[in-house]
Formats: C-alpha cells, structure tokens, sequence
C-alpha cells in the first residue's frame, strides 16, 4: 500500500504536535486547498485527541475559536466575578495540567517602606490565557473572514493558532485560482507568523527533517499564543502551503480506534529524533519603583475590561473606591460602586479625586476617561505583559507592571469615610435605576436597562455572561451587582476593538467551552448584533451540541447613536431626525422568529419582564432565542431623564 502523500504526512504531524502543547479544540472550515489539515483534525478527533468544530463560515469559525479560548479560561479558577476559583487549575478536567506561567509583579511600594518585592512572593502578572484554539481555513477570501477575530484576539490577548493553507510557492503570482498573497495578511495583529514552504518528503532524510521542522514550528506557534515569553498571549498565523495530492491514500481507521489514543507528547512525531524543546515562561526581575504619588485619601480603582481580581483586592484592602466594568473580572464586594459613571458626572466626592490607579482597558465611559484626562488627577497605570498600555487621554504619571503586595494587605490608616460617601452616592445612583426598571415601572413596555437588570438577576456566580457591545454591555454596567443576590456572574465581551461582529459565534465557544465544567451560559446582545452574526446560529448535524439562551434586545436598530450627540441633533428639528433614522438609526424591520425557524433555532417573543424572568429560570436546553422587544424613540429622552435624576440624587448625599 502506498504511503499518504508528504500534505497529509505534515498536516498530520503538525496537529499532533499542537495538541502536545495543549491544543483541545480545532474550528474547520471547509476547503480544498486544506484538505491534508482536515483529513488530520478530524483523525485527531476520531481517537479522543481533540474535540472538532465545523463552521462554513471562517468568519464566524474565528469568533467560535475565540469564545472556545475565553471559555475554556473561566475554568482555571482565580478569583472574584471571574469564574476562577482561588488560583487552582480546574479538577474538572482531567487531561489538562496547568501550564507553569507565574510571573512576577513589580514593587510600587508606599513612600517610607522598605523595598520587600525580592522576599515576596511571586504574583501572576496578567489574567491566565485560556486554551490555545486552533482555526483551519482554505486560501484566498477565506483567510481574510478571519481578520475581524484576530484582530479582537490581538486586542484582548487571546491565544488563536491560525492554520491557513495556501498554494505551493510555484503557483503564487500566476494567476492560479484561489491565490492571492496571505503571508502577512494579518500584519501586525499576530505574534508570531511562518509562510511553511511545501513540504516533499521525497527520501527518509527529508521526511526526517521535515519532521523536526514541524515539531519545532508548533513549539513556538503555542508558546508565542500563549506569551509563555513575554507575558503577551494573542494570535498566531501559520500559512501551509500544500501541493497536490492533498488526500490520504490509506484507508481511515475506525472512529475510537485504540491504536489512535494515548498522550502525545511534543516531539513525539514520526521522525523526530531530538530533545524536546521546553518554552520557560519569562519573569520579570524585581527592582524598587516609585511609591504611587498621588494623595492615597483621595484615590479611586478604575477596573477596565480584563483587570482581574487584583483590581478589587487593591480597592477592598485600600478602602478606595471602584469603578469596575462588567467583564473587568473586578465586580463585586463593598468598594464597587454602583452607576459609577453617573455618579462620576456630579460634584461631591468625584470632584475631589486626586488619584486613579487603572487595571485593564476601561472602554466603556466617557465620564471615565474624562476624570483620568484632568489635570489634578495622578493616573498610575498598571499594565502587565508587552502590549501598548491603556492610557487613551495620554496623561498616566507612570506605568507599572504591577504593585508590591503589601499594597493588597489591609491598611489600618484607610480613609474610611472617603469610601464611604462614595458608597452613599453609589447607593443614591442605584435607587433611581430601582426606581424605573422596576416592574411596575415598566409595566407598558419593557426598556433596555430593565431587560439587561432582569437577566443580572437571574444569574449566579457559576453562570457565564457574553454581553454585546454598544447599549447591552453599558446598560448592564449600570445593573451588575445592584441587586445582592450573593454572586456575580463571569463576564465576556469582545472590548479588544469593541465591535458587534461575531458575538453569537463568541457566545457559542464559551457556551461550549464553560459546559465541560457545568456551567451555564448566556448571552445578552442587540438586534444588529444577533443580524450581523446570524450565520453563527448554523451548526451542522454531526458538531457537538451548545446549550446557549441569547437574550435579543430588539429596537430595530442603533439605539447606541440617541445617546451620543447625535441624538441631540436628531431632536432638534424633523429634518434632522429623519437624517437620524436613515444614517444612524438603521430601521430594518427583520422579522427573528422567522430568522431563528430557517436556521431550526428555538425563538420566544417575551412582552414583559416578569415573562422573560420566568422564560430565563424555565430549564432550557439547545440554543434559544428570547426576544424582547423595545421601543427606540425613547432612548435618547430616557437616557437624559436617568443622568438628571441620579444628580439630583448624588448631590442630595454629597
């Protein structure tokens, strides 16, 4: 019998070595051109090695691919409103051992202290990387439907392998079908790139070399998605190039074949004769810097997305105030600060900030970015890792990689009471928003802040939530945490670049990454976000089930737009209002139901909000839509009247 062809050999090869370094899941999308990588992603599969998803459409297979990855990090375990659980790798998943990546954290120790950062402790610099996710396409267009994942994964640190076929060097530049020039497609969004010539495997001495040549490619593929190096976990693009023949001449083994299972350990490919190449992770040197400047009475912790739990340890032991954003990883316990953007617009104790310590990327708020541009403000950013810091407004006094830990210890002289009026006014802020989302108060027709509170509520500290950009994720900003029922959810939500494409297909990946813990995931997203994504409803027969209920706030349209300035304009004149509605507006009258029945996807039109409480606590299993419907006239007036009375309400406590 004839041996399979040097494409399917290669392809082979190099899926098993990235499973050897911790590959779980591979999103196909179909081609020709990649073939030799599907015949070997789904052997893998067959023998248990990897879990196989097959989506037509590479943009929605990235999106997959990086909910997978952020699913699969909520179940490492590390702290508050992340889903994490004390630092412990997750027990539940029996084949994976946690990766050694410790790093350290950078001393910013009090004025007066000893330096105690070379006897402390050493500190996980960022938020664990989740599993890398590897994405198979075919050349051409399809490779460039993978730009918009990639892009939010170079944003939010997400560890994607990108595995795109492409034709062998001979055909670039010939006008040969399908071939245009993919190295570099990507550009500066990826941490590590290789254009892999085609490999021939004509005698044992080339097979041999061609071997080690992938073992050793996979090794800093993973170790670079994963910034094993340098603290920056993100994308990474293989482009394979492949020559026909590109399908296996041997028979396929039965699916579960025995011979097909077993540990893989890096290296272990078919010729590969050599010491195993074993990524360390980098560690930041310990040396003194600066105490943080600024008056610590008058402080505030402002959690952007991605900050980790650090960002609360810090305010909880400081008696500082914070400012945490939904998918902050931030939320919860008695430094948040409910309505922290509204209460930051008034007078009182947000005029007296003297300094702003910032975790993550806080992208949400404009009062935000506001308070961190004045002035009298002192802004300490601290930004683990390699990537560009987070200071938008350009006026941080310093950037550290991290704070000593004695700065999470309680301080026993703690300015109590500036916590404290922080407190009122959030308590003051969180009245009014009780005030009209309650039910009665909604009793007409629904609002998009009293949908977004109604999920909130039923949600528990072992749900996972994948929030929408634009008014789904600023309205559960002003929700999350309102009502104490004991426990926040974990939060997801594209901020790298903040777009609405791909969020049902992100959504899907968590789903199906938190379900192998047991966790339940939800989804709360507009209606241009369910429309922009519809194609990430379809799931063919034979892929693996996602229990997943999307919440559809359907105003037919962007309402985002009536609370900018735009919305301002739009009530000036009926001119200017009906320009609104063509260019900002967007009316597009789609009908869900009929949406959701074409892709066979369970649709419920709920009229109220007790009925979408019962419709969230009623068992559900598959993927299913519940809509609810909004009116968008109102938005921008809505919007104003809230702002209104929550000052009014501050400055009663101030």
């Amino acid at each position: 019998m004839p041996d399979d062809p040097a494409s399917v050999r290669a392809a082979r090869s190099l899926i098993s070595e990235l499973v050897a370094h911790g590959v779980r899941d591979v999103v196909l999308a179909p081609g020709s051109r990649s073939a030799p990588l599907a015949y070997a992603a789904v052997e893998a599969a067959e023998a248990g090695r990897l879990t196989l998803h097959v989506r037509i459409d590479e943009r929605s297979a990235g999106f997959l691919a990086l909910g997978l990855s952020r699913g699969s990090a909520l179940t490492w375990g590390a702290g508050a409103g992340t889903g994490r659980r004390g630092g412990e790798p997750d027990l539940a998943a029996p084949d994976r051992a946690a990766p050694d990546r410790a790093e350290a954290d950078l001393a910013a120790v009090p004025a007066g202290t000893p330096d105690l950062t070379a006897a402390a402790p050493l500190e996980p610099l960022a938020p664990l990387a989740g599993d890398p996710v590897a994405v198979i396409t075919t050349s051409g267009t399809a490779v460039a439907n993978l730009h918009p994942a990639v892009l939010e994964a170079h944003h939010t640190g997400v560890p994607l392998i990108l595995l795109t076929a492409d034709r062998p060097h001979e055909l670039r530049g010939t006008g040969a079908s399908q071939t245009t020039h993919q190295p570099g497609v990507f550009a500066g969004a990826v941490r590590y790139e290789a254009d892999v010539p085609a490999p021939s495997g004509t005698d044992l001495a080339t097979r041999t070399a061609e071997a080690r040549d992938v073992a050793a490619l996979a090794a800093r593929a993973a170790s670079a998605a994963l910034g094993l190096r340098d603290g920056t976990p993100g994308p990474v693009h293989l482009n394979l190039s492949y020559r026909d023949p590109l399908h296996p001449t041997t028979p396929p083994e039965l699916p579960g074949h025995p011979e097909g299972r077993g540990a893989i350990v890096p290296g272990a490919a078919a010729g590969v004769n050599r010491p195993v190449t074993v990524v360390v992770p980098d560690t930041v040197r310990h040396h003194a810097s600066p105490a943080l400047p600024g008056h610590p009475g008058r402080t505030v912790v402002v959690a952007g997305d991605g900050a980790g739990p650090r960002a609360r340890r810090l305010a909880e032991a400081q008696s500082w105030p914070l400012l945490a954003e939904p998918s902050s990883g931030a939320c919860g316990g008695p430094s948040t600060i409910p309505a922290y953007r509204l209460v930051l617009g008034e007078d009182g104790p947000a005029g007296e900030i003297q300094q702003a310590v910032v975790f993550g990327r806080p992208t949400l708020s404009r009062p935000v970015q506001r308070m961190l541009a004045r002035p009298d403000v002192t802004v300490t950013v601290v930004a683990p890792g390699g990537l560009p810091w987070p200071d938008a407004v350009r006026n941080a006094a310093q950037v550290v990689p991290g704070l000593a830990p004695e700065w999470y210890e309680p301080w026993d002289d703690a300015d109590h009471d500036w916590l404290a009026r922080w407190q009122a006014a959030g308590r003051a802020a969180a009245a009014v928003i009780d005030e009209v989302t309650r039910d009665e108060a909604v009793a007409d027709s629904p609002t998009a802040l009293s949908v977004a509170r109604a999920v909130a509520t039923v949600l528990g500290d072992d749900d996972v939530l994948v929030v929408g950009s634009s008014n789904p994720v600023r309205d559960l900003d002003l929700v999350l945490g309102m009502d104490d029922l004991g426990g926040l959810p974990a939060v997801v939500a594209n901020r790298g670049l903040a777009g609405i494409d791909g969020t049902v297909s992100t959504a899907t990946g968590v789903a199906l990454a938190a379900a192998r813990t047991g966790r339940r995931t939800r989804a709360l997203l507009g209606d241009l976000a369910l429309l922009h994504d519809v194609g990430g409803l379809l799931r063919g027969p034979g892929e693996p089930p996602v229990d997943l209920e999307i919440v559809v706030v359907n105003d037919d349209g962007g309402s985002i737009f009536a609370t900018l300035e735009h919305g301002e304009l739009a009530a000036t004149s009926d001119a200017a209002a009906a320009r609104f509605e063509r260019v900002f507006g967007t009316p597009h009258g789609a009908n869900l139901a009929q949406l959701c029945a074409g892709y066979g996807v369970d649709h419920q039109l709920v009229k109220d909000v007790p009925s979408l409480r019962h419709a969230l606590q009623a068992p559900s299993r598959g993927v299913q839509v519940i809509e609810v419907q909004v009116p968008r006239a109102a938005r921008h007036a809505e919007t104003r009247d809230l702002a209104r009375r929550v000052a009014e309400a501050v400055r009663g406590v101030a």
